[in-house]
């Protein structure tokens, strides 16, 4: 008529699990019982990352222990029983143990009641459910506040409050239980009509069960009582099953009687096995395929009150029977701790909880429960307290400083609003300008001997081609799209080998001339603009070839860097191929090489202002911008590497500008008096 034990050993677990203690006492009497008990129950505490901080075996009340013994037992018990760190202890025994126990706390300390070490919570399983209805001495309740009771189930029978009220012992028949029960409760005599003996305290009937101490008569209805009380009912309901299922005849009451007298317990068995209803509290009864009957425990709270009598709480109950998730319920609002707790939930684990930010490190040697707090890797969090290990944090956020929780990342790029932006965008706009204005400069002047000089239309493609340049620079600026990324590094390759082919141009346009001048010479017939425009279309087409097969095979597409920096999300635009875009390069400078050589060999050779100088110095700057460009390209990070890529940009090209066109705005601007083929040929000369 009790449920399975295991439900109770479940909720224990379930109990230690919701107040997270992890690190309890075990004290269980020294049987076969216990071995069980142990047995059932440590691998579930394992299971559910909960300690034993000891297992003490007690002696049962059938065992029985000699002085020097018991003295050696107490003091170890005692210091097991006043260990600081474990504040739970699980008690398994009999109504005898909790009374062993509390006597030998009273022995080995008569001042208990002052020593907070002893302030516990007492988990006692639903075997010494007596042992608090009055079996210990009222002396060492205090021990037990707070205690937390595994009980059998109970429920209250209507009209059980009102029977109670007016149970009166029968002064005439003098009910032997009944009289006894009453005389010792309420310390009176019930006085025999016959007797002639003068009693000193006579009973007057009056008394009231109510108002005996909890600890001598409980007014509710207890697990035990609920299972005498479902038992009869069973029985009843089988003995009626097993008549019903009689064939018809007529009995007579005495042939019932009769019946039952022969009746063996056994022959009840199959009608138990099957028995189901509902009992006059409103309850189901009914047992299982085990025999066992369907049903959970209770857990109670013992609150105990300064004149030593107390009160049984329910706080909860184990029902393994509710809906899934609803099998273990508790209110802990309605616990009332020992007073060293001062009303606060009870901390009991090894070692203290490791905080957001730290992990558990195992000490060696020591139970798992028992770890170290050890700081979490750089890259790695732990947002909730005694983790096991540390986790990284998704793509897009990164660890907090304290490394307890995750920081989104800032998208960041080369944006139009902050100052290296707006200067780098003003820089452009600015040489823009300038080119624009030099251009219309030697459009208005394009009939004068200087802006003739050196093929006019080379001059002018150089200048619009220079002006692309400045203009390209804002493809780099912003946040990357589709479009920029697409025409970006395309568009930069080929205006700058536009640029660059118009120099080469130029260069070996002075080459050419000055060796046509000498007699005899086969060089003139390459003298004139099939040359200098060839050198420019077939050098740009290269170019224009290599950007067009990169587009074609893998374009550059808007990307999203997440490894290069630990806080921040790079938006840049992906080359799509590493190989093209260093091709592109690549092929750049190999004409910006061969312009520079050009150059540098024919510096000295007579020319109009001595152009191939200022050609040499213009590719010199050229040269010099693009081969610090890239080891300062690749070892920026972020938005400072498209910063670098536009001042380079921004600095050949106004190389190019002021070394070759500076001069001669000089000259046409300022000193238009030297503007004349007489002052060129004596330049010449």
């Amino acid at each position: 008529m009790v449920p399975n034990e295991e439900h109770q050993y479940m909720g224990i677990v379930h109990l230690l699990r919701h107040f997270k203690w992890t690190w309890v006492g075990l004290i269980v009497v020294d049987d076969e019982s216990g071995d069980h008990f142990l047995k059932a129950l440590e691998p579930l505490l394992s299971q559910n990352q909960i300690c034993s901080a000891f297992i003490e075996r007690i002696p049962n009340q059938g065992r029985f222990t000699g002085l020097d013994e018991l003295g050696g037992m107490a003091q170890e018990i005692y210091l097991l029983l006043t260990d600081k760190k474990v504040k739970i202890l699980v008690i398994y025994g009999e109504s005898m143990t909790i009374m062993w126990l509390s006597a030998l706390v009273i022995l080995t300390d008569p001042d208990y009641k002052e020593n907070p070490s002893l302030g516990k919570v007492w988990l006692m399983t639903a075997q010494i459910d007596f042992a608090v209805t009055g079996l210990i001495t009222r002396s060492s309740f205090p021990i037990f506040q707070g205690a937390i009771s595994f009980t059998i189930h109970a429920n209250e029978p209507p009209g059980f409050q009102a029977y109670l009220q007016n149970v009166k012992p029968d002064w005439t028949q003098g009910d032997g239980f009944v009289k006894g029960f009453w005389e010792q409760a309420f310390d009176c005599s019930i006085p025999h009509p016959q007797d002639t003996i003068e009693i000193h305290k006579p009973c007057t009937g009056e008394e009231k069960l109510e108002g005996l101490p909890g600890a001598i008569f409980e007014m509710h209805t207890t697990g035990h009582s609920y299972s005498i009380y479902n038992a009869v009912y069973a029985v009843a309901h089988a003995l009626h099953d097993m008549c019903s299922s009689r064939p018809n005849r007529r009995v007579t009451v005495m042939d019932k009687v009769l019946e039952f007298q022969g009746l063996q317990p056994w022959q009840l068995h199959s009608f138990l096995r099957g028995v189901s209803f509902n009992n006059s509290a409103g309850e189901p009864i009914s047992f299982n395929d085990h025999q066992e009957l369907v049903a959970g425990f209770d857990i109670a709270s013992v609150v105990i009150f300064p004149n030593t009598s107390f009160l049984r709480v329910k706080v909860g109950s184990v029902d393994p029977n509710a809906l899934k998730g609803k099998e273990f319920t508790i209110d802990e609002d309605r616990i009332v701790w020992h007073k060293t707790f001062n009303q606060l939930r009870p901390l009991s684990v090894c070692s203290e909880p490791c905080q957001p930010g730290f992990r558990k490190r195992k000490k060696e040697g020591k139970h798992f429960c028992c770890y170290d707090c050890a700081v979490c890797p750089e890259g790695k969090i732990s947002d909730q307290k005694d983790t096991a290990d540390c986790s990284e944090c998704p793509e897009d956020q990164y660890p907090s400083r304290n490394r307890d929780k995750c920081i989104s990342r800032d998208t960041i790029f080369l944006s139009y609003e902050e100052p290296l932006g707006i200067g780098l965008a003003t820089v452009a706009v600015c040489f823009s300008l300038i080119t624009a204005l030099v251009l219309r400069t030697f459009l208005k002047h394009k009939n004068t001997p200087i802006v003739k000089a050196n093929n006019r239309d080379i001059t002018y493609t150089l200048l619009i081609s220079l002006l692309l340049c400045f203009l390209s620079s804002f493809l780099f600026l912003g946040q990357p799209r589709k479009v920029t990324c697409f025409f970006q590094q395309s568009a930069f390759g080929i205006v700058f080998s536009v640029a660059v082919s118009c120099v080469l141009a130029k260069t070996i346009t002075v080459v050419v001339a000055f060796m046509a001048t000498k007699p005899g010479s086969s060089m003139r017939k390459w003298v004139g603009k099939r040359m200098t425009n060839s050198i420019v279309l077939s050098c740009s087409s290269i170019q224009a070839g290599i950007c067009t097969m990169w587009l074609g095979v893998s374009p550059p597409f808007p990307d999203l860097d997440m490894q290069t920096l630990a806080t921040e999300i790079i938006a840049k635009c992906n080359e799509g191929s590493a190989v093209m875009f260093y091709l592109v390069l690549g092929y750049l400078g190999l004409l910006s090489v061969i312009s520079f050589t050009v150059a540098f060999l024919a510096r000295k050779l007579p020319d109009s202002f001595n152009e191939a100088k200022f050609i040499t110095f213009s590719m010199l700057v050229f040269c010099s911008v693009w081969l610090t460009f890239v080891p300062t390209y690749l070892s920026t990070k972020g938005k400072y590497m498209v910063a670098v890529e536009i001042f380079s940009i921004l600095a050949s090209s106004a190389g190019l500008l002021g070394c070759i066109f500076f001069p001669k705005c000089y000259i046409i601007v300022l000193r238009p008096e030297l503007n004349n083929k007489d002052q060129l040929a004596k330049r010449k000369i």
